[in-house]
């Protein structure tokens, strides 16, 4: 959120040092989640759950990964030059992944459903993680989610969007 302020202030060291210490700790939470790293693409972090093997649980680790993503910039923003906050999107359905071209090889997903959780990143509250109905519908875990209603993605039309929470003990 606001990426491109906090890029246009601060001095491209400390830009770079703080991104690096961002995107460790992300690197590192996805890993122990199960969740692949696909890249970062400026300043968004694009993952996925599910692939390259297939995991049941697909929609719960990727909503974990989005829940301690945040908790991460919560934590690590007294040692950063900056306040950042996300602004995460979460979809599910199926990609087609692989590798293709012939230089600088690179592993990457493809199709409507990375389309759609981009756009639902965009439609997310600063802070906040917005995840369609197919997301909220595949969790199993001790979740909550809050109904935002329908919002019109481009080239999409409309669709139910929810807010995801840690479930309250």
């Amino acid at each position: 959120v606001g990426f491109t302020s906090i890029a246009a202030a601060l001095p491209a060291a400390l830009l770079v040092a703080d991104l690096d210490r961002i995107v460790s700790r992300f690197d590192e939470l996805a890993a122990e989640l199960g969740v692949e790293k696909i890249k970062t693409v400026g300043d968004a972090y694009l993952a996925v759950a599910g692939v390259p093997e297939a995991c049941p649980a697909h929609a719960d680790a990727a909503a974990e990964l989005a829940l301690q993503m945040c908790e991460a910039v919560h934590a690590l923003t007294p040692d950063l030059n900056a306040g950042y906050e996300l602004r995460i999107g979460l979809h599910s359905g199926p990609v087609l992944a692989g590798v293709i071209g012939r230089r600088k090889f690179s592993y990457d997903v493809w199709g409507d459903t990375v389309n759609i959780a981009s756009r639902l990143q965009t439609q997310s509250a600063p802070g906040h993680i917005t995840l369609s109905e197919a997301t909220r519908a595949a969790l199993r875990g001790p979740y909550r989610t809050e109904p935002l209603g329908a919002v019109e993605l481009r080239g999409r039309g409309e669709f139910a969007t929810h807010r995801l929470h840690r479930a309250e003990l």
